[in-house]
């Protein structure tokens, strides 16, 4: 059973002291964010030049230090490195003493719940997990964009009111990941925003080979309503000619990809295989045009239609 107990953040005048252990883009956004909501931030560790150029901008005169003495400084610290880099972090500051008992020990990986921070937790530290749902970009902007932010909170029941409490101080929502679906719960995440980003940008730069002038402006509107449609009505939002089953159209695609983006052509194939099966399944691939379109992705855009559709 358990042994940790439920800190009183009530209790303590000063409120907590924050520590940061990986001046990236996330740490420093949610320090600044505690600091908003009356903690102190007190020191914060870096290696890179532009992790130490983030910190200095985003938590002035704030210390940079070493990551054993943020430990020492800090009540409430913020374990922000890589995912890779976790493990071994959590296992070094255990096997040097840096972890203080009761201290509260927050990493913010979307991969890990709390078994990840076992080793601090047998040093006394109290575990929470806190993933923010959001893409940073290093600058202000990261803390205004908290608002409103799901966070994935993962921690031991005696913990999950604090762990609430310090999403909700920064102006997240709470949303409760069991630990055993962490890695689940990352890669839907991932799939989503990384790859969009990718998409997005592969879209612009045929734009432009188009000739195109401002593909960000012609992209904006109709990327926008695309999300705002999927996010309301998932599969039904499904539009374009892999949807209609224009397979003349879809071969008409992989022809011009083979000539000016190579690359593209296997992520859009791959793409328009996923979207073809969740629009049969969904009823909106008529079964007999189905052939044809399953025929030209499977055959690589190799096939002999000729008809062009258009993009709606």
């Amino acid at each position: 059973m358990s042994t940790v107990q439920q800190p009183d953040l009530s209790d303590r005048p000063a409120r907590l002291t924050v520590g940061v252990v990986g001046a990236g883009r996330v740490g420093p956004a949610l320090a600044a964010s505690l600091q908003l909501a009356g903690h102190r931030p007190v020191a914060v560790s870096g290696v890179s030049d532009a992790s130490r150029r983030r910190a200095e901008a985003m938590l002035p005169d704030v210390p940079l230090t070493t990551p054993a003495d943020v430990l020492q400084r800090a009540d409430l610290v913020l374990l922000t490195v890589p995912d890779d880099a976790l493990p071994g972090l959590v296992a070094g500051l255990a096997e040097t003493g840096a972890v203080r008992p009761g201290q509260l020990l927050v990493h913010t990986s979307g991969r890990y719940g709390t078994h990840v921070l076992d080793p601090a937790l047998r040093a006394g530290a109290l575990p929470l997990a806190l993933h923010p749902a959001m893409t940073f970009t290093g600058t202000p902007v990261d803390v205004q964009r908290l608002a409103g932010c799901s966070f994935g909170v993962t921690a031991p029941e005696e913990l999950r009111l604090a762990a609430e409490a310090l999403v909700i101080e920064m102006g997240g929502e709470p949303e409760w990941i069991l630990e055993e679906n962490r890695p689940l719960y990352h890669a839907a995440l991932a799939l989503g925003a990384n790859h969009l980003v990718t998409l997005v940008a592969q879209s612009m730069e045929l734009l432009r080979t188009a000739g195109v002038e401002a593909p960000d402006r012609m992209l904006g509107p109709l990327l926008g309503a695309a999300l705002d449609n999927a996010l309301r009505s998932g599969d039904a939002a499904l539009t374009g000619p892999v949807a209609r089953g224009d397979a003349g159209t879809v071969a008409a695609h992989v022809t011009e990809l083979r000539r000016h983006a190579p690359q593209a052509v296997d992520g859009y194939l791959a793409m328009a295989r996923a979207t073809a099966d969740r629009a049969l399944a969904q009823g909106l691939l008529k079964p007999e045009l189905a052939e044809d379109l399953l025929g030209v992705l499977a055959g690589g855009g190799n096939g002999t239609h000729g008809t062009e559709g258009n993009t709606r």
